[in-house]
């Protein structure tokens, strides 16, 4: 019978497909974007100039028309009783639940926010601490301006942002460069998410002359990295090392402690009996003003040139 109808009066068939596909939307506990702008006009404006309005009018993602329901679940039962415990609301979840949510969509993506690994993915903050979805709080959803994104990152890192303001630091206070510029926030190999190139430290991006291979490497250079001997984020040394001064970093791992006698002419620091180093004269106090190829050198194995 349906068919004949379809057959006789193809306005009727939209209409009744129509009714069809809606009813089963219904029966799913679908609402409809439309039917959520009604009370949430302001978020749906907003939502409109987000990225992810791509999802109301893109068929192929399955979420054309209930592009609020890709995220917040079905809306029909919150449209009747407007309770707010009748709708899902991301930003009312676990970190771990935030990141199942979004991941729905971003997982093995080809950009790195497809995030399994990392500080933020264990212990959170979730998705919707840093990226604003609806975009209601004039903030984008993706965060790029140095300032920004130092401002968002320095909510949580205390600490570090407190670090920023010794006298000589990297220049992100001054908004010349951003965290994200040396640290992942959505999960790397390294237990403090730092950007690495294959079996490169992040650093070398911007200090390429510190790069190798050498002839003659300092060992910490290769084993420990750059973070060995410098404070990343702030310091009271110009060449912002871990101690205040070249001698105290040195006499770290070259201390006098007891070893085998070298041969003649080949003492070194540290070396036991004797060293010829007296760190009581000012001369011996700063260690780069001879040994100054400290990262590694082509010709000398002392590093001096």
């Amino acid at each position: 019978m349906l068919f004949e109808k379809i057959c006789l009066f193809p306005a009727a068939a939209v209409f009744l497909l129509s009714t069809a596909a809606a009813s089963a939307q219904t029966a799913g506990g679908l609402a409809g974007s439309d039917k959520c702008a009604a009370c949430h006009d302001e978020i749906s404006k907003a939502f409109d100039k987000n990225p992810h309005h791509v999802l109301e009018t893109d068929k192929h993602r399955g979420h054309a028309g209930f592009a609020c329901e890709a995220c917040h679940g079905p809306g029909a039962k919150h449209a009747d009783s407007l309770a707010a415990g009748d709708i899902r609301d991301p930003a009312k979840l676990s970190p771990e639940e935030q990141n199942k949510l979004c991941l729905t969509c971003h997982r093995n993506e080809t950009t790195p926010v497809g995030r399994i690994a990392g500080g933020h993915a264990k212990e959170g903050p979730g998705c919707v601490g840093c990226h604003s979805v609806h975009g209601t709080d004039h903030r984008p959803l993706v965060v790029r301006r140095a300032p920004d994104v130092n401002k968002l990152c320095a909510d949580c890192h205390q600490s570090v942002w407190a670090d920023f303001q010794r006298p000589f630091k990297h220049r992100l206070p001054e908004g010349a460069m951003s965290c994200v510029g040396c640290h992942n926030p959505h999960g790397s190999g390294s237990e403090t998410q730092r950007v690495a190139f294959a079996n490169e430290p992040g650093c070398l991006r911007c200090h390429g002359e510190m790069r190798g291979p050498f002839t003659y490497e300092h060992a910490p250079v290769r084993l420990e990295g750059c973070s060995a001997c410098h404070e990343p984020h702030g310091s009271a040394n110009p060449r912002m090392l871990i101690r205040s001064e070249v001698r105290f970093v040195c006499l770290e791992c070259h201390s006098n402690i007891v070893t085998n006698p070298a041969p003649a002419g080949h003492q070194v620091l540290g070396g036991t009996p004797p060293s010829f180093h007296d760190l009581r004269v000012p001369r011996y106090q700063n260690c780069t003003v001879c040994h100054v190829k400290i990262h590694g050198s082509y010709v000398d194995g002392t590093l001096l040139r």
